[in-house]
């Protein structure tokens, strides 16, 4: 089976915290990374955190923005990939994407991502 489905709350003033949810089922993907990456319309896309996902041993990848700040983590027993987000700012403000792919930084390159999640920073 192959399924990427995200859940979780989507606004907080900033300062806040908030953590996104993904049922990542994806079977025998070739694909080696899971994560997310985020979109603010008219711009481009932006990494945020994967974590490989033949070796959870290997250290995450985090985006210099969100470095120390979000945390990735997985629970293979239930399929299911979680972003942890502290200390949100405004500018963190994005549709979030849970994806698959072989690069970390890139996860769209010949990737596949869910249905995404606004997640919307307040002042």
């Amino acid at each position: 089976r192959f399924e990427l489905v995200e859940s979780g709350e989507t606004s907080v003033q900033a300062g806040g915290s908030l953590r996104l949810s993904c049922v990542a089922d994806v079977g025998s993907d070739s694909r080696n990374y899971l994560g997310w990456f985020r979109q603010i319309p008219g711009k481009g896309r932006d990494g945020v955190a994967a974590i490989y996902r033949r070796d959870e041993s290997t250290i995450p990848y985090y985006s210099d923005s969100v470095k120390g700040r979000f945390s990735i983590a997985r629970d293979s027993a239930k399929h299911t990939l979680y972003l942890q987000m502290n200390d949100l700012k405004p500018e963190d403000t994005a549709m979030y994407y849970c994806a698959i792919g072989n690069n970390p930084e890139r996860l769209w390159d010949y990737g596949y991502w869910a249905q995404g999640t606004q997640v919307t920073i307040s002042e």
